[in-house]
C-alpha cells in the first residue's frame, strides 16, 4: 500500500511519547495503580460529557450522571438522546475492532441513533468543520470517502509508527475526511481512544476528552494549522500534550484514591485491634476484607508510624494501639 498520511516526527513529539509511555508503564506495573471501579465510572462520565460538550451539548456532569443512572432529567430531548447514545457506544469499546470498517459504522449507528438519518452510513453530501459559526475545514467530496477511509484504516492497522502517534494521525485524518454527515468529532475522539486501547487497555478509562474540552479553541486551531501545512504534525503535538496531561491527572487521582482507601483500611485495622487486642491476622482478613499480604502491609505501616506495637510472642501476644 502506497498511502501514508503526511506528518513529520519532531523532538517534542518523541519527548512527549517517552513521558506518556513512562507514566503508563507505572500505572500498568502495579495493580494498586489501576483505576478503581468508582474512578472508572467517574472518568467515563467525564469522557461522555466533555466529548458532547465540544459539540455544544449543554448538559452538566451532574445531569449526565443522572441520565446514566437512569434518572429523569430536565433537558433538551436531543441532548439527552446524545448522552444515552454515547453511553451505548462507549459500552462497546472492549468489543470493537478499531481496524474494521463494519465496527466503525456500527459504533456510529449507536452514537447517532435518532439524531441523523444517515447513522451507520458514510455521508452522501458535502460537509465541513465549524468552530462556532466559523468554517475551519471543508471535507473531501462524499464519493471519495469510502476509499479514503479504507486507506486510513489499513494504514493505522499496518504502520510501525508508535501507537501514541499513529492514533493522533488517525484522529486528524478522520476529521479531515469527515466521513459522516454528523458525529465526526465525537467518533474521531472515541476511535483514538479505541486505538490507544490496543496499545494499553488502561486508556479505556483515561478521559482525554476532558483535556480537549478545556483546550477546545486550541483543538480547532491545531486542525486548521494542520490543514494549512498539509501535515498532521501540529495536531499530533497538540493531542500528545493532552494525552500527557490526562495521564498525569489519572496518576494523581489514583494516588489520592489509593491514599484515601488505605487510610480507611488502616482505621479499620486499628479499631479491630482496639476492640480485640488478641485478634489474629486471619480474623483481620475476614473483618477488613483484605488479603494476608494486604493486612501485613497495613500493620507494617501502622507499626512504622508508632500507632501499634506487638506485645509478647507472635502466637500468645497482643496488639497495643496508641492513638496519636
Amino acid at each position: 500500500m502506497d498511502y501514508k498520511p503526511p506528518f513529520s516526527l519532531t523532538d517534542e513529539m518523541m519527548s512527549l511519547v517517552a513521558d506518556v509511555a513512562e507514566l503508563i508503564g507505572h500505572l500498568s506495573a502495579d495493580p494498586s495503580h489501576q483505576p478503581s471501579p468508582r474512578l472508572r465510572k467517574e472518568n467515563r462520565i467525564k469522557t461522555i460529557q466533555s466529548s458532547l460538550a465540544i459539540e455544544n451539548n449543554s448538559l452538566t456532569i451532574e445531569q449526565v450522571t443522572a441520565i446514566i443512572e437512569g434518572k429523569r432529567v430536565l433537558g433538551a430531548p436531543n441532548e439527552i438522546q446524545e448522552v444515552k447514545n454515547a453511553l451505548d457506544a462507549y459500552e462497546l469499546l472492549l468489543e470493537l475492532n478499531p481496524y474494521k470498517e463494519k465496527d466503525l459504522l456500527r459504533a456510529h449507528r449507536l452514537m447517532m441513533t435518532d439524531l441523523v438519518n444517515e447513522n451507520g452510513r458514510y455521508r452522501s453530501g458535502g460537509v465541513g468543520i465549524f468552530d462556532g459559526q466559523k468554517c475551519v475545514h471543508i471535507a473531501p467530496p462524499a464519493e471519495r470517502v469510502p476509499l479514503l477511509m479504507s486507506d486510513l484504516l489499513q494504514w493505522v492497522h499496518t504502520t510501525k509508527t508508535h501507537p501514541l502517534i499513529s492514533s493522533c494521525v488517525f484522529h486528524y485524518e478522520f476529521e479531515f475526511i469527515h466521513p459522516f454527515a454528523d458525529g465526526n468529532g465525537r467518533m474521531g475522539r472515541m476511535w483514538q481512544t479505541l486505538l490507544l486501547m490496543q496499545w494499553n487497555p488502561i486508556f479505556a478509562w483515561i478521559p482525554v476528552e476532558t483535556l480537549v474540552k478545556e483546550h477546545q479553541s486550541e483543538y480547532y486551531e491545531a486542525i486548521a494549522q494542520s490543514d494549512r501545512e498539509a501535515s498532521s504534525t501540529p495536531f499530533i503535538t497538540f493531542m500528545l500534550r493532552c494525552l500527557l496531561q490526562a495521564v498525569q491527572e489519572m496518576v494523581e487521582s489514583n494516588q489520592k484514591s489509593n491514599q484515601k482507601s488505605n487510610q480507611k483500611s488502616e482505621q479499620k485495622v486499628l479499631d479491630a485491634m482496639q476492640t480485640n487486642p488478641y485478634i489474629t491476622i486471619k480474623e483481620l482478613q475476614d473483618a477488613i476484607g483484605l488479603s494476608e499480604s494486604g493486612i501485613k502491609k497495613i500493620i507494617r505501616q501502622l507499626r512504622a508510624a508508632g500507632l501499634v506495637e506487638r506485645v509478647g510472642s507472635a502466637k500468645g501476644g497482643y496488639w497495643k494501639v496508641s492513638r496519636q
